[in-house]
Order: structure tokens, then sequence, then C-alpha cells
């Protein structure tokens, strides 16, 4: 890791931990000689701090401090835009998979990662297109998932869905998942899909409640092109980027789903280890 003279931070809103952890990180790195660069989120927390757009944040960071829970990780990842900047996710409360350091740990590990002894974990991201009459009309990218499913109540989608060109099959579903290893102990993991370890070069393909009891997750290589056309004869169906951003879709909308150019990197504790976040999280037995 460079020598890091300059920090972004990115807050969750309304969180009580950040009112005491904000000001006592700032006042940290002041002491230090490392300049915060703070969203308007993060700024709220303390005093004559002079807010950026989060976009702005990574701007001449070296590293970017994200505090919250996974869902201030997935908008700080967007925010980072392909920038080849280390994250450092501290987890406010909530379950969390990704951000899985601790308040109690976070000054010590930041002083390990200062001296660059912490591992940095390379999460590949998730590219999604959505084709209209043969025109591209919208891209996102997805560090955890691209999700299709119905805005009307009680409705079933209709998801034509190919991999590389086969036809794989007609989901008649509450909705399909498209999951990237990182998203695969978010959305998907509650739709029955799998756990993948986050160095698999695979994407998944998990069905919500289908109409067939037969039609299971299915994972693919993440160099597959997965095809998706929404037959749906409304405009009632939805496509959703990580939970948090997305577009209406119409009818005969193509979806195109592959992997990124980009990917994140998450800064790891030297000890802490992928089966260790799954025992902790999930409340895996002891041996």
């Amino acid at each position: 890791m460079p020598v890091i003279d300059t920090v972004g931070i990115v807050s969750k809103p309304g969180t009580k931990q950040a009112q005491t952890v904000v000001p006592s990180l700032i006042a940290w790195l002041k002491e230090r000689n490392i300049t915060a660069r703070c969203d308007p989120q993060t700024a709220a927390y303390a005093t004559g701090v002079d807010p950026v757009p989060r976009e702005l944040v990574p701007q001449g960071a070296q590293l970017v401090i994200v505090l919250g829970g996974d869902g201030t990780l997935l908008s700080a990842a967007r925010a980072i835009a392909g920038r080849d900047i280390p994250l450092f996710a501290v987890n406010l409360g909530g379950l969390g998979f990704l951000t899985a350091i601790t308040t109690e740990e976070l000054f010590p590990e930041l002083e390990r990662a200062l001296r660059g002894e912490h591992r940095i974990g390379r999460r590949r991201m998730l590219l999604c297109e959505v084709i209209r009459k043969g025109k591209k009309v919208c891209d996102y990218e997805a560090l955890n998932d691209a999700v299709i499913t119905k805005a009307a109540l009680a409705r079933m989608a209709n998801l034509d869905t190919f991999v590389d060109g086969h036809f794989v099959s007609t989901f008649k579903a509450d909705g399909l998942i498209i999951s990237t290893p990182t998203g695969s102990t978010a959305y998907s993991l509650s739709a029955g899909g799998p756990i993948i370890y986050p160095s698999v070069a695979a994407f998944t393909i998990t069905p919500i409640c289908p109409h067939m009891l037969t039609n299971r997750p299915v994972i693919v290589p993440d160099t597959s092109v997965i095809q998706i056309i929404s037959r749906d004869l409304d405009d009632t169906t939805y496509l959703t980027i990580d939970g948090q951003v997305g577009e209406p879709l119409q009818q005969d909308d193509t979806i195109i789903c592959k992997r990124s150019e980009h990917s994140i990197s998450l800064v790891r504790p030297p000890t802490q280890l992928f089966f260790d976040v799954l025992r902790a999280k999930l409340k895996w037995g002891e041996r």
C-alpha cells in the first residue's frame, strides 16, 4: 500500500455510533497529518468539516474508510468507480459480511493498514446493461447482484434466460437474481442460492420462489454473458442493482449481465479469513 496522506470517509446517515466514531477518527487522522475527505453524511457527525459529494470523496485519497453496514459499502464501491483505492470497511451494527471490522478494532486495524500489514481482497464487479429496441438505455455496475422482480402485488415475472446464447429456461418466478461471489451471501443466499468463495470466478443465477419447483440456482463461469428478456406485457417489472438503484423495465427489454472490467479492493485484517466471517455472521458451530 502506498504512503497514505489523504483518506476518504463515507458514513451511514442517522447512526448513533457514528456520532462518537467520526469525530474520534478525524482527530486520529489529523494527529498523523492525514487529510480527511468526507461525504455530507460524515460531515454531519463532526464540526468544522467541509463535505464533498460522495462520488468525489475518493479523489486524491489512498484509502477510503466506510462506516456503516454492507449497504454503505455497496454505495461506496460505486463511488470508487473503478479507481484502485482500497476500502477499509467498519461495521456500525447489523450483519455485515463485507464490513467485518468492528468499531473496537477500528484504530488498531487502521494502524496496521497504515503500516501496510493488511491483506487486500479483490472483488470483481458485475456489469449490467439494459437494451430496449436495439439500443442501450442504461448500464450499471454491481458489487453484489442484479435483481429482476415484479413491482405489482402477487404477480410473477416471465423471464427468458440465456447463457452465452444458449437457452436456459423461461423463469416464471417472483424474480431472478444474478449474483457475484460477493453477493452470494446476500439476497441470493436468502433465496436458496449457494455460498461462493470470493475468489471463485463465477456468477449464480438464482430464481426467487419459482413456479416450477425444479428451477434451481445455477452457477456459471464469470466469463459467461447472461441475457434475460422480460416478457411481461405490463411495465411493472424492475431491475435493481445492489438493492439501491435501478430501472423500470418494458416488455421485451433485454438485460445483459457480464463481468465488469472493474473490481474493488477490500482491506482485510491479516488473521481474518472468509470462513471466520461465515462462522461469526451465520453462527456456525465451533470445533
